[in-house]
Protein backbone atom coordinates (compact mmCIF):
# COMPACT_ATOMS: atom_id res chain seq x y z
CA UNK A 1 0.00 0.00 0.00
CA UNK A 2 1.40 3.75 -0.43
CA UNK A 3 0.42 6.74 1.11
CA UNK A 4 0.75 9.34 -1.64
CA UNK A 5 1.74 12.82 -1.18
CA UNK A 6 0.74 13.68 -4.90
CA UNK A 7 0.43 17.70 -5.58
CA UNK A 8 -2.06 17.40 -8.96
CA UNK A 9 -1.40 18.67 -12.45
CA UNK A 10 -1.55 22.46 -12.76
CA UNK A 11 -3.39 22.67 -15.78
CA UNK A 12 -3.17 26.08 -17.29
CA UNK A 13 -6.61 27.78 -16.19
CA UNK A 14 -9.78 28.84 -18.52
CA UNK A 15 -9.72 32.95 -19.48
CA UNK A 16 -11.14 34.82 -16.95
CA UNK A 17 -14.14 37.57 -18.58
CA UNK A 18 -15.67 38.15 -15.42
CA UNK A 19 -14.12 39.49 -11.97
CA UNK A 20 -14.21 36.67 -9.22
CA UNK A 21 -15.41 39.59 -6.98
CA UNK A 22 -17.35 42.50 -8.13
CA UNK A 23 -18.09 40.17 -11.87
CA UNK A 24 -17.33 43.17 -13.88
CA UNK A 25 -16.40 42.05 -17.65
CA UNK A 26 -12.59 41.70 -18.06
CA UNK A 27 -10.98 41.76 -21.16
CA UNK A 28 -9.30 38.91 -22.43
CA UNK A 29 -5.64 39.31 -21.17
CA UNK A 30 -6.42 41.40 -17.79
CA UNK A 31 -4.35 39.81 -14.81
CA UNK A 32 -6.00 42.16 -12.29
CA UNK A 33 -9.92 44.08 -12.12
CA UNK A 34 -9.48 47.43 -12.91
CA UNK A 35 -12.43 48.58 -10.51
CA UNK A 36 -11.70 46.44 -7.40
CA UNK A 37 -8.40 45.32 -7.93
CA UNK A 38 -8.82 41.79 -7.94
CA UNK A 39 -6.35 39.26 -9.02
CA UNK A 40 -7.96 37.45 -12.10
CA UNK A 41 -6.62 34.24 -11.62
CA UNK A 42 -6.23 34.56 -7.61
CA UNK A 43 -6.72 30.40 -7.38
CA UNK A 44 -4.74 29.45 -9.79
CA UNK A 45 -1.62 31.49 -8.40
CA UNK A 46 -2.68 29.62 -5.14
CA UNK A 47 -2.13 26.32 -6.55
CA UNK A 48 0.63 27.49 -7.92
CA UNK A 49 2.05 28.26 -4.35
CA UNK A 50 0.93 25.71 -2.75
CA UNK A 51 3.25 23.48 -5.36
CA UNK A 52 6.04 25.67 -5.32
CA UNK A 53 6.07 25.21 -1.02
CA UNK A 54 5.63 21.35 -1.58
CA UNK A 55 8.90 21.13 -3.86
CA UNK A 56 11.32 23.71 -1.22
CA UNK A 57 9.99 21.36 1.50
CA UNK A 58 11.06 18.13 -0.64
CA UNK A 59 14.52 20.82 -0.98
CA UNK A 60 13.70 20.65 -4.42
CA UNK A 61 15.01 24.02 -5.32
CA UNK A 62 15.11 24.00 -9.11
CA UNK A 63 11.46 22.61 -9.73
CA UNK A 64 10.69 25.42 -7.07
CA UNK A 65 12.00 27.83 -8.57
CA UNK A 66 10.35 26.79 -11.99
CA UNK A 67 6.77 27.08 -10.38
CA UNK A 68 7.36 30.92 -8.75
CA UNK A 69 8.46 31.85 -11.85
CA UNK A 70 5.45 30.96 -14.10
CA UNK A 71 3.24 32.38 -10.86
CA UNK A 72 5.07 35.84 -12.58
CA UNK A 73 2.65 34.84 -15.94
CA UNK A 74 -0.71 35.76 -13.86
CA UNK A 75 0.01 38.49 -11.59
CA UNK A 76 0.53 42.16 -12.82
CA UNK A 77 4.47 43.44 -12.61
CA UNK A 78 3.77 46.21 -10.23
CA UNK A 79 2.05 44.23 -7.29
CA UNK A 80 3.28 43.61 -4.26
CA UNK A 81 2.85 39.69 -4.75
CA UNK A 82 5.16 40.03 -7.93
CA UNK A 83 7.83 41.89 -6.03
CA UNK A 84 8.02 39.22 -3.19
CA UNK A 85 8.41 36.51 -5.84
CA UNK A 86 11.16 37.86 -7.76
CA UNK A 87 12.84 38.30 -4.55
CA UNK A 88 12.20 34.71 -3.09
CA UNK A 89 13.68 33.47 -6.53
CA UNK A 90 16.19 35.54 -5.90
CA UNK A 91 16.90 33.83 -2.71
CA UNK A 92 16.74 30.49 -4.73
CA UNK A 93 19.34 31.48 -7.02
CA UNK A 94 21.33 32.54 -4.26
CA UNK A 95 20.87 29.26 -2.47
CA UNK A 96 21.13 27.57 -6.00
CA UNK A 97 24.72 29.20 -6.38
CA UNK A 98 26.10 28.92 -3.24
CA UNK A 99 25.60 25.00 -3.24
CA UNK A 100 27.36 24.93 -6.93
CA UNK A 101 30.33 26.91 -5.59
CA UNK A 102 30.11 24.29 -2.60
CA UNK A 103 30.09 21.71 -5.08
CA UNK A 104 33.20 23.03 -7.27
CA UNK A 105 35.36 24.09 -4.32
CA UNK A 106 35.57 20.60 -2.98
CA UNK A 107 35.95 19.14 -6.47
CA UNK A 108 38.60 20.76 -7.40
CA UNK A 109 40.47 20.66 -3.94
CA UNK A 110 40.14 16.76 -4.00
CA UNK A 111 40.58 16.24 -7.29
CA UNK A 112 40.69 12.58 -8.82
CA UNK A 113 38.95 12.20 -5.20
CA UNK A 114 35.87 14.05 -5.71
CA UNK A 115 33.90 10.73 -7.18
CA UNK A 116 34.84 8.62 -4.16
CA UNK A 117 33.89 11.08 -2.00
CA UNK A 118 30.61 11.83 -2.96
CA UNK A 119 29.89 8.20 -3.18
CA UNK A 120 31.22 7.69 0.68
CA UNK A 121 28.63 10.94 0.94
CA UNK A 122 25.86 9.11 -0.19
CA UNK A 123 26.42 6.03 1.00
CA UNK A 124 26.70 7.17 4.68
CA UNK A 125 23.11 9.02 3.74
CA UNK A 126 21.77 5.77 2.66
CA UNK A 127 23.10 3.85 5.56
CA UNK A 128 21.64 6.27 7.91
CA UNK A 129 18.15 6.74 5.99
CA UNK A 130 17.82 2.95 6.61
CA UNK A 131 18.10 2.95 10.44
CA UNK A 132 15.69 5.48 10.72
CA UNK A 133 14.31 5.41 14.32
CA UNK A 134 10.35 5.05 13.16
CA UNK A 135 10.91 2.43 10.27
CA UNK A 136 13.29 0.23 12.98
CA UNK A 137 10.54 0.67 15.65
CA UNK A 138 7.72 0.19 13.16
CA UNK A 139 9.37 -3.03 12.00
CA UNK A 140 10.34 -4.31 15.23
CA UNK A 141 6.94 -4.12 16.58
CA UNK A 142 5.15 -5.60 13.32
CA UNK A 143 7.46 -8.63 13.76
CA UNK A 144 6.67 -8.88 17.54
CA UNK A 145 2.99 -8.97 17.46
CA UNK A 146 2.97 -11.31 14.71
CA UNK A 147 5.12 -13.61 16.84
CA UNK A 148 3.05 -13.40 19.65
CA UNK A 149 0.49 -14.72 17.77
CA UNK A 150 1.28 -17.14 15.06
CA UNK A 151 5.29 -17.72 16.08
CA UNK A 152 8.14 -16.32 15.08
CA UNK A 153 8.49 -18.17 11.47
CA UNK A 154 5.37 -16.81 10.25
CA UNK A 155 6.16 -13.06 11.30
CA UNK A 156 9.32 -13.36 9.92
CA UNK A 157 7.98 -14.82 6.61
CA UNK A 158 5.41 -12.48 6.81
CA UNK A 159 7.01 -9.51 7.14
CA UNK A 160 9.80 -10.22 4.69
CA UNK A 161 6.75 -10.80 1.84
CA UNK A 162 5.56 -7.22 3.27
CA UNK A 163 8.93 -5.83 2.68
CA UNK A 164 9.05 -7.23 -0.55
CA UNK A 165 5.74 -5.87 -1.56
CA UNK A 166 6.56 -2.28 -0.10
CA UNK A 167 9.96 -1.81 -1.57
CA UNK A 168 8.47 -2.65 -5.29
CA UNK A 169 6.56 0.68 -4.58
CA UNK A 170 9.52 2.25 -3.67
CA UNK A 171 11.55 0.88 -6.56
CA UNK A 172 8.85 2.32 -9.34
CA UNK A 173 8.37 5.74 -7.21
CA UNK A 174 12.07 6.31 -7.42
CA UNK A 175 12.69 5.09 -11.09
CA UNK A 176 10.53 8.15 -11.59
CA UNK A 177 13.23 10.28 -10.07
CA UNK A 178 10.47 10.84 -7.02
CA UNK A 179 11.26 11.12 -3.77
CA UNK A 180 9.78 8.45 -1.36
CA UNK A 181 10.73 6.96 2.48
CA UNK A 182 11.27 4.10 3.32
CA UNK A 183 8.28 1.51 4.53
CA UNK A 184 6.23 2.65 7.35
CA UNK A 185 5.14 -0.64 9.47
CA UNK A 186 1.76 -0.17 11.23
CA UNK A 187 1.11 -3.55 13.53
CA UNK A 188 -2.12 -5.17 12.91
CA UNK A 189 -2.56 -3.00 10.21
CA UNK A 190 -0.19 -3.52 7.51
CA UNK A 191 2.69 -1.11 5.57
CA UNK A 192 2.82 1.68 3.59
CA UNK A 193 5.50 3.76 2.00
CA UNK A 194 5.00 8.06 1.07
CA UNK A 195 6.26 9.41 -1.30
CA UNK A 196 5.87 12.68 -3.23
CA UNK A 197 5.10 13.55 -6.46
CA UNK A 198 4.83 16.53 -9.16
CA UNK A 199 2.73 16.65 -12.31
CA UNK A 200 2.07 12.65 -12.38
CA UNK A 201 0.12 11.43 -15.19
CA UNK A 202 -2.39 8.57 -13.85
CA UNK A 203 -0.65 5.59 -15.66
CA UNK A 204 2.56 6.46 -14.03
CA UNK A 205 -0.36 6.35 -11.17
CA UNK A 206 -1.65 3.33 -11.74
CA UNK A 207 2.25 1.85 -12.49
CA UNK A 208 3.24 2.68 -8.95
CA UNK A 209 0.14 1.44 -7.08
CA UNK A 210 0.59 -1.95 -8.72
CA UNK A 211 4.12 -2.40 -8.29
CA UNK A 212 3.55 -3.09 -5.09
CA UNK A 213 1.28 -5.88 -5.84
CA UNK A 214 3.77 -7.11 -8.54
CA UNK A 215 6.49 -7.39 -6.52
CA UNK A 216 4.22 -9.33 -3.99
CA UNK A 217 3.07 -11.90 -6.55
CA UNK A 218 6.97 -12.72 -6.87
CA UNK A 219 7.35 -13.21 -2.92
CA UNK A 220 4.18 -15.56 -3.22
CA UNK A 221 5.80 -17.56 -6.33
CA UNK A 222 9.03 -17.34 -4.19
CA UNK A 223 7.39 -19.11 -1.18
CA UNK A 224 5.55 -21.60 -3.24
CA UNK A 225 8.73 -22.58 -4.85
CA UNK A 226 10.44 -22.99 -2.08
CA UNK A 227 7.62 -25.52 -0.15
CA UNK A 228 8.09 -27.29 -3.43
CA UNK A 229 11.61 -28.03 -2.29
CA UNK A 230 11.39 -28.55 1.01
CA UNK A 231 7.78 -29.17 1.93
CA UNK A 232 7.79 -27.34 4.92
CA UNK A 233 4.09 -26.43 5.46
CA UNK A 234 4.91 -22.85 6.76
CA UNK A 235 6.17 -21.76 3.22
CA UNK A 236 2.53 -22.63 1.91
CA UNK A 237 0.82 -20.76 4.37
CA UNK A 238 2.96 -17.66 3.93
CA UNK A 239 2.38 -18.02 -0.32
CA UNK A 240 -1.82 -18.53 0.60
CA UNK A 241 -1.59 -15.08 2.66
CA UNK A 242 0.44 -13.39 0.98
CA UNK A 243 -1.25 -14.53 -2.66
CA UNK A 244 -4.45 -13.16 -0.91
CA UNK A 245 -2.77 -10.18 1.05
CA UNK A 246 -2.03 -8.61 -2.28
CA UNK A 247 -5.25 -9.97 -3.89
CA UNK A 248 -6.77 -7.80 -1.35
CA UNK A 249 -4.45 -4.78 -2.55
CA UNK A 250 -6.49 -4.75 -6.05
CA UNK A 251 -9.91 -4.01 -3.92
CA UNK A 252 -10.50 -0.33 -5.52
CA UNK A 253 -11.29 1.37 -2.32
CA UNK A 254 -9.99 4.09 0.19
CA UNK A 255 -5.76 4.59 -0.23
CA UNK A 256 -5.35 0.33 -1.68
CA UNK A 257 -3.33 0.21 -4.72
CA UNK A 258 -6.16 -1.14 -6.73
CA UNK A 259 -8.41 2.40 -5.71
CA UNK A 260 -5.33 4.27 -7.58
CA UNK A 261 -4.53 2.03 -10.39
CA UNK A 262 -8.46 2.06 -11.05
CA UNK A 263 -8.46 5.70 -12.40
CA UNK A 264 -6.58 4.67 -15.86
CA UNK A 265 -9.34 2.22 -16.43
CA UNK A 266 -12.64 3.01 -18.13
CA UNK A 267 -15.69 1.57 -17.27
CA UNK A 268 -15.51 -1.67 -19.64
CA UNK A 269 -12.08 -2.11 -18.45
CA UNK A 270 -13.17 -1.95 -14.72
CA UNK A 271 -16.50 -4.50 -15.55
CA UNK A 272 -14.12 -7.28 -17.15
CA UNK A 273 -11.77 -7.18 -14.58
CA UNK A 274 -15.11 -7.58 -11.86
CA UNK A 275 -16.11 -10.36 -14.23
CA UNK A 276 -12.75 -11.90 -13.30
CA UNK A 277 -12.76 -11.84 -10.06
CA UNK A 278 -16.59 -13.31 -9.87
CA UNK A 279 -15.70 -16.09 -12.24
CA UNK A 280 -12.84 -16.96 -9.35
CA UNK A 281 -15.53 -16.62 -6.66
CA UNK A 282 -17.30 -19.49 -8.86
CA UNK A 283 -14.51 -21.49 -9.21
CA UNK A 284 -14.02 -21.58 -5.38
CA UNK A 285 -17.87 -21.78 -4.67
CA UNK A 286 -18.02 -25.11 -6.72
CA UNK A 287 -14.26 -26.37 -5.48
CA UNK A 288 -16.33 -29.33 -3.36
CA UNK A 289 -14.57 -28.21 0.08
CA UNK A 290 -16.76 -27.38 2.80
CA UNK A 291 -17.43 -23.94 3.96
CA UNK A 292 -15.81 -24.61 7.24
CA UNK A 293 -12.55 -25.61 5.81
CA UNK A 294 -9.58 -23.42 5.10
CA UNK A 295 -11.19 -22.61 1.52
CA UNK A 296 -14.04 -21.09 2.69
CA UNK A 297 -13.33 -17.91 4.61
CA UNK A 298 -10.23 -17.02 3.75
CA UNK A 299 -10.26 -17.68 -0.31
CA UNK A 300 -14.31 -17.51 -1.83
CA UNK A 301 -15.29 -14.60 -0.75
CA UNK A 302 -12.51 -12.02 -1.47
CA UNK A 303 -13.06 -12.49 -4.99
CA UNK A 304 -16.45 -11.21 -5.00
CA UNK A 305 -15.54 -8.33 -2.24
CA UNK A 306 -12.75 -6.95 -5.06
CA UNK A 307 -15.16 -8.04 -7.73
CA UNK A 308 -18.16 -5.92 -6.22
CA UNK A 309 -15.51 -3.23 -5.69
CA UNK A 310 -14.71 -3.06 -9.07
CA UNK A 311 -18.26 -3.05 -10.31
CA UNK A 312 -19.32 -0.19 -8.14
CA UNK A 313 -16.20 1.94 -9.68
CA UNK A 314 -18.40 1.03 -13.27
CA UNK A 315 -20.52 3.94 -12.15
CA UNK A 316 -18.36 6.44 -10.22
CA UNK A 317 -17.38 9.78 -12.26
CA UNK A 318 -13.46 9.50 -12.24
CA UNK A 319 -13.29 7.56 -15.72
CA UNK A 320 -10.16 9.24 -17.83
CA UNK A 321 -10.92 10.36 -20.96
CA UNK A 322 -7.75 8.20 -22.31
CA UNK A 323 -7.81 5.03 -20.92
CA UNK A 324 -4.27 3.16 -20.20
CA UNK A 325 -3.99 -0.05 -21.77
CA UNK A 326 -1.31 -0.99 -20.21
CA UNK A 327 -2.65 -0.72 -17.05
CA UNK A 328 -5.82 -3.07 -17.62
CA UNK A 329 -3.37 -5.78 -18.69
CA UNK A 330 -1.06 -5.19 -15.84
CA UNK A 331 -3.95 -5.59 -13.52
CA UNK A 332 -6.05 -8.07 -15.15
CA UNK A 333 -2.77 -9.98 -15.00
CA UNK A 334 -2.37 -9.18 -11.26
CA UNK A 335 -5.91 -10.44 -10.51
CA UNK A 336 -5.37 -14.01 -12.72
CA UNK A 337 -1.88 -14.75 -11.29
CA UNK A 338 -3.01 -14.01 -7.46
CA UNK A 339 -6.03 -15.32 -7.87
CA UNK A 340 -4.48 -18.52 -9.03
CA UNK A 341 -2.02 -18.96 -6.29
CA UNK A 342 -4.60 -18.05 -3.71
CA UNK A 343 -7.21 -20.87 -5.40
CA UNK A 344 -4.40 -23.62 -5.85
CA UNK A 345 -2.60 -22.99 -2.27
CA UNK A 346 -5.92 -23.08 -0.43
CA UNK A 347 -6.45 -26.21 -1.87
CA UNK A 348 -3.50 -27.58 -1.14
CA UNK A 349 -3.52 -26.47 2.69
CA UNK A 350 -7.04 -27.88 3.06
CA UNK A 351 -6.18 -31.16 1.75
CA UNK A 352 -3.08 -31.03 4.31
CA UNK A 353 -5.63 -29.83 6.95
CA UNK A 354 -7.73 -32.89 6.02
CA UNK A 355 -5.13 -36.16 5.91
CA UNK A 356 -3.51 -34.85 8.93
CA UNK A 357 -7.19 -34.65 10.69
CA UNK A 358 -8.18 -38.24 9.47
CA UNK A 359 -4.93 -39.80 10.24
Amino acid sequence: MTATTLSPEIATPETVHNCPNCSHWLPEGTLACPDCQTLAYGQHLSRLAHGAQQLEQQQRWQQAREQWQAALQWLPGDTQQAVGIRQHIAQIDARLKAEEDTKARWTKRLGPFAPIALFLIKAKSAIFLLFKLKFLIGLFAFFGLYWALFGWQFALGFMACLMVHEMGHYVAVKRRGLQADLPMFLPGLGAYVRWYGQGISREDLASIALAGPLYGLAAALGCWGIFAWTHLGIFLVLANVGAWINFLNLLPVLGLDGAQATFSLSRIQRGMIAATCVLFFGLTASAGIAPGDMLGPNTQWIFLIVGVGMAWRMFTNDVPEQPSTRTFAMFQALVIALGLIVFETALLLAKMQFAGATR
